[in-house]
């Protein structure tokens, strides 16, 4: 939404560019969750809990979360100008189980400060 008639078309357009900015953030947020979940998913059949039936399925689905997760992340982190200092744990968190959840509460507060202007 650009609306460009003088200052009201540079509040709006401002304000859509942040909701932008949030909308991505929530998106990768979401999709950080499901691969952490698919990720536990996967170590489960690992230990026995789940048939080894599914480690096929489970298996592409994970690796199509990841990829997902690698992509966003490397957007996300390119519109939200992050330094590799601040990307390469997130990013890393992908590979270690339960890590998500740590990143959960980043995006979090990454989508308030985007919310608030900040």
């Amino acid at each position: 939404m650009t609306l460009q008639t003088g200052n009201l078309g540079c509040i709006i357009s401002a304000r859509s560019t942040k909701s932008r900015g949030a909308s991505l953030l929530s998106t990768f947020r979401f999709i950080s969750v499901l691969e952490g979940i698919s990720y536990l998913l996967i170590l489960s059949v690992t230990f026995g809990v789940t048939s080894r039936d599914y480690v096929y399925p489970l298996g592409m689905l994970h690796g199509l979360l990841f990829v997902l997760y690698l992509v966003f992340s490397l957007i996300v982190a390119n519109k939200r100008q992050w330094s590799l200092l601040t990307w390469l744990p997130v990013f890393l968190a992908s590979l270690v189980p339960l890590a998500f959840i740590p990143v959960e509460v980043f995006l979090r507060k990454e989508i308030a400060k985007s919310n608030t202007g900040g």
